[in-house]
């Protein structure tokens, strides 16, 4: 897969180096030529100096061949009019930064379905531990090429957990049935409408979203 980051920020590089080494092609947009310098002996990625937010800029990206544009430049405004400018020329999905919550709302109306508010969620996990939580507990736990995948059960599947066989690398690790947690054992039964979370590896995401959420869409 191919992703193309507008912005050479610290969360963009981190993403971006994770994405290389699981063997992805990465490019990257920057306007700030010292930055990009600073770059070029520690990554080795497609370079482009410039504004990210403009048309020009982004057709030289090569949409038509880029499966995800990151817009995450410190500048809200920037990404978002990036993120419409990108999504008009074909980008096939586009992520769109935000640091300002009260943007949240016209990106919504603006159609920008992938946006994130970094801030915001590490706060939650803060204010979550100071209570005696840990919600990045699960970070820790899902690690490499461990994945976690769910899916609403159809009504003609329902029965025991064999009736779903799940490829060999997956397992069922709880069912919410009516916001009710269940941990299911081989005696379980399985009802429509359950919400089966499954543990896997990531090869085995084409194999489940292929017949569950092609399930789901029936």
């Amino acid at each position: 897969m191919r992703a193309v980051f507008i912005g050479a920020g610290s969360l963009a590089i981190m993403t971006a180096k994770l994405l290389q080494k699981r063997g992805h092609e990465v490019a990257i947009i920057e306007r700030d030529r010292e930055r990009l310098d600073a770059l070029y002996e520690s990554m080795d990625c497609g370079f482009l100096n410039g504004d990210g937010s403009k048309p020009a800029m982004l057709k030289e990206a090569d949409p038509t061949h880029t499966d995800i544009l990151f817009c995450l430049t410190d500048d809200d405004q920037a990404n978002i009019l990036a993120s419409l400018v990108g999504r008009s020329l074909g980008f096939k999905r586009v992520v769109t930064k935000i640091d300002d919550p009260e943007l949240e709302h016209i990106c919504i109306e603006l159609g920008l379905e992938d946006t994130i508010v970094p801030d915001r969620t590490i706060g939650r996990h803060l204010a979550d531990l100071i209570e005696g939580r840990d919600p990045l507990e699960l970070s820790t736990m899902i690690r490499e090429e461990a994945r976690v995948f769910s899916f609403v059960l159809p009504d003609e599947f329902k029965g025991t957990m064999d009736s779903l066989e799940l490829p060999d690398d997956a397992r069922v690790v709880c069912v919410y049935r009516q916001s009710k947690l269940i941990i299911p054992d081989e005696e379980t039964v399985l009802k429509n409408d359950d919400d089966v979370v499954v543990i896997a590896h990531r090869d085995s995401l084409p194999a489940l979203e292929k017949r569950w959420v092609a399930e789901g869409k029936d």
